[in-house]
């Protein structure tokens, strides 16, 4: 995007009465604004020939950006001088733009008044035979206009020459700075969401001071975005700044030197010394209050930084509008950022657009319409329907273009930054270089990718990467529930708020229908950071990748580094059964499709989640030795060990077991039915629920119902998987959780008196069960008939 400055031929036009001061004070200006990269337009003398000021002279007023009338004894003597005062507050000031006056050596009220030599002038020119009674009143007027405006004043001895012409040069250096700022030079996908952060900021409204945060995955296009509305508002304020890469710039050079640039940017004061943040933080208040400003704070995130520099609405003036792009959507919240908006991705059709001009860079080569005919007729294409230019001779080239974008795209996801590495990279390739190079990034990240992405890894705590981790290597596309139960069981300590801190960072999503989600690129950087934990899989602390997983078991090479096992397709594994002996820290094993050679002849105990698909856990013979004490979720075959009362005791387990009867330690056993009920007082109590039935909780469409006392409460089962193989009985053994109630439960409790509590499975069993947790609740509180009195 163009900058206002780029519309203009000259930065500067120099007005001034040339016997005065040409060869002394306004050619020292003009030399020192020149060296300073200033352009600026100071006239011929060849053109102040006669009385009249020429077109090309006017054409140079009205191209130049803002004006300075040196203002000297004999200024107003020159009729040439004077129009050219007119005409420049009517080119120049009445456009909006600056006009300073210089005053040099002369008084401003003697300007304004007409009085010494510029009254004197006007005498003059009132009785000059060629008078013009209007055009004079106008010379009067631009006289006394100029005079009231904000501009400079010099008189010997107040101060050196070179150094007041420093001041000036100093102050146009800062005013004609470009007002907007360069955004990427092909931009697509923002204009919808470009209106909306504009609407968010109410830029109309002058009355009060609005900050809005812009937030998203890395390399989503945040800052991009920003510009874009940045440069569509700058030009309402009286003062802007651009704050880049707050993050970068703040652990290099601290909070101290951003409060500067805020400064230097905005006031103009590059001298200022600050000695700690706090004083800064005063000095922004002092001078920004009574300013309407426009911030743009890029990539933060701390909060300190802002506090630092955009405190509170009291800092700057009315209107004022402040805009932050984070990662963390949690910093805006705590910094009292009501007004957020999250980027979105790029669709098929921008994403398209943008990767096909980074690789062709002009407007000839396939577009999205030529993806589109491609798929419609893939082998019935037609040179003519194709072809944009001479350099795409053929119908086979032009498609095998097409398909090698439309895999980028796949590959991609919506993410501009990938977008962009990718189509810079296929730029001047051939179709077969393209692919090797799309085959190189499917199977390693690309670096740039890789390391803007994990900048949000990288800031998370200890135990947050733990679970960002899991997640991204083997549980996308989990339901909330399961996972947090998943990540409970796991780690053993509740991961719900570390699960927040990820959506909060960017990292993950969380879908409308509770699916934990994220997008491809995210999950393909954290396998990666696994996966340069060793080039050895077996000394990672994540498997997933079936190829690895069958190598590690086969070739016996695990070892205490491997955490998780859950392998993303089949398995095959002709092994000895000695694989898991070295694997003294595996907490999890999940196998939904595998064929082995034979059972495990050693199963950690270090084991807290253990889930076999069904044909396996009829083939395996669990080890005799295998006494997990804190497996917490399992879903195998009926095994003896597995099912001892004291492994179920601590209340967290949830164990599905293909034809099963209910543990004979249970304290209470139902027959056939729909339903189960007991009776309890003052507290709801800790329990274990068995069912045995061929509609087991995961098929069922309709959640568990608890009526307590009449009141009827749902129930959210945390298992949610695959269906049961047809007519096989099922039994589930789980405990129920409060926080899986669709309500408080508790209002709906008697008090002194006993509630009666019936839990409706929603599908017909063959037995059930309840076991009361005694190290939790109390027999004597609870019954399994009604009491005989409210006692």
């Amino acid at each position: 995007m163009a900058s206002l400055i780029d519309r203009f031929k000259y930065d500067v036009f120099l007005s001034f009465r040339g016997e005065d001061t040409r060869h002394g004070f306004t050619g020292n200006l003009w030399k020192a604004l020149q060296d300073r990269g200033i352009n600026t337009f100071i006239d011929d003398e060849e053109l102040r020939k006669g009385e009249e000021i020429t077109p090309s002279l006017i054409k140079a007023i009205e191209d130049s950006n803002m004006g300075i009338i040196v203002l000297s004894k004999n200024y107003a003597s020159s009729s040439f001088c004077l129009q050219e005062l007119f005409t420049i507050l009517a080119c120049i000031k009445d456009k909006g733009r600056c006009v300073w006056p210089v005053f040099y050596e002369v008084d401003p009220s003697d300007v304004r008044k007409l009085k010494r030599s510029y009254g004197e002038a006007m005498v003059e020119h009132e009785m000059g035979s060629s008078s013009n009674i209007v055009l004079l009143q106008k010379w009067k007027n631009a006289l006394h206009q100029v005079a009231n405006l904000s501009g400079f004043h010099f008189k010997k001895g107040d101060d050196y020459e070179h150094v007041f012409i420093g001041k000036i040069v100093e102050r146009v250096s800062r005013e004609i700075m470009p007002v907007t700022l360069p955004v990427p030079d092909y931009i697509v996908g923002f204009k919808y969401q470009k209106q909306i952060v504009t609407s968010l900021l109410n830029v109309g409204s002058d009355d009060r001071f609005h900050m809005v945060g812009i937030h998203g995955i890395g390399g989503i296009g945040k800052t991009t975005l920003a510009l874009e509305v940045y440069n569509l508002i700058v030009r309402q304020f009286e003062g802007s700044c651009f704050l880049e890469k707050v993050r970068e710039n703040s652990d290099k050079n601290g909070l101290i030197y951003l409060q500067k640039i805020l400064l230097s940017e905005i006031v103009g004061d590059k001298k200022i010394k600050i000695t700690s943040v706090r004083q800064g933080i005063s000095i922004l208040q002092q001078r920004l209050h009574q300013k309407k400003v426009l911030l743009l704070l890029d990539d933060v995130d701390n909060e300190e930084q802002l506090q630092a520099i955009a405190g509170r609405s009291d800092w700057f003036g009315p209107g004022s509008r402040v805009i932050i792009t984070t990662r963390d959507k949690r910093l805006l919240t705590c910094h009292g950022v009501e007004c957020t908006y999250e980027v979105k991705g790029l669709n098929d059709k921008d994403a398209f657009e943008l990767v096909r001009w980074k690789a062709f860079k002009n407007e000839f080569s396939p577009s999205y319409n030529d993806f589109l005919l491609v798929q419609k007729h893939t082998r019935k294409l037609t040179a003519n329907k194709l072809l944009r230019s001479k350099t795409l001779k053929t119908e086979k080239v032009i498609s095998g273009y097409v398909h090698i974008l439309e895999r980028a795209v796949t590959y991609a996801s919506g993410l501009p930054l990938a977008l962009e590495v990718i189509g810079s990279h296929f730029f001047n390739k051939t179709i077969e270089q393209c692919k090797c190079a799309l085959d190189r990034y499917e199977k390693i990240p690309d670096k740039k990718i890789q390391r803007i992405l994990q900048l949000s890894f990288d800031a998370l705590q200890e135990e947050e990467k733990f679970v960002f981790l899991d997640i991204a290597c083997c549980f996308k596309g989990y339901k909330l529930t399961r996972v947090e139960q998943i990540l409970h069981a796991h780690h053993g300590d509740a991961m719900r708020d570390h699960i927040s801190v990820l959506v909060e960072k960017s990292l993950i999503k969380i879908s409308e229908s509770d699916i934990v989600t994220l997008h491809d690129l995210i999950e393909e950087m954290g396998k990666e950071i696994v996966r340069r934990e060793s080039p050895d899989p077996g000394k990672r602390s994540r498997l997933w990748a079936s190829e690895d997983i069958i190598q590690v078991l086969e070739e016996n090479t695990g070892t205490s580094k491997i955490e998780i096992i859950y392998p993303n397709s089949r398995i095959e594994v002709e092994w000895d059964g000695e694989a898991f002996k070295k694997m003294e820290n595996l907490r999890t094993l999940i196998i939904k499709d595998g064929k082995f050679t034979e059972s495990p002849k050693h199963l950690p105990n270090s084991l807290r989640i253990l889930q076999l698909q069904h044909s396996l856990c009829l083939s395996w013979d669990l080890p005799s030795e295998f006494y997990p004490r804190k497996l917490t979720i399992c879903n195998i075959s009926t095994k003896s060990t597995l099912f001892t009362q004291e492994l179920h005791e601590a209340g967290n387990t949830w164990f599905c077991f293909p034809r099963a009867k209910i543990p004979e330690w249970f304290d209470h056993h139902c027959l056939a039915g729909l339903s189960i009920s007991f009776w309890f007082r003052n507290k709801f109590p800790a329990i274990a629920l068995c069912v045995i039935s061929p509609s087991t909780l995961d098929d069922s469409r309709r959640l568990v119902r608890v009526i307590i006392n009449g009141n009827t409460f749902f129930y959210e089962s945390d298992d949610k998987r695959h269906k049961s193989p047809a007519k096989m009985y099922h039994l589930h053994l789980f405990h129920m959780k409060m926080e899986n109630f669709n309500d408080n439960i508790d209002k709906a409790f008697f008090e002194n008196k006993w509630n009666h509590a019936e839990v409706d499975f929603g599908f017909p069993f063959m037995n059930s069960g309840i076991h009361v947790l005694k190290e939790k609740s109390s027999m004597n509180d609870v019954r399994f008939t009604k009491p005989e009195n409210d006692a």
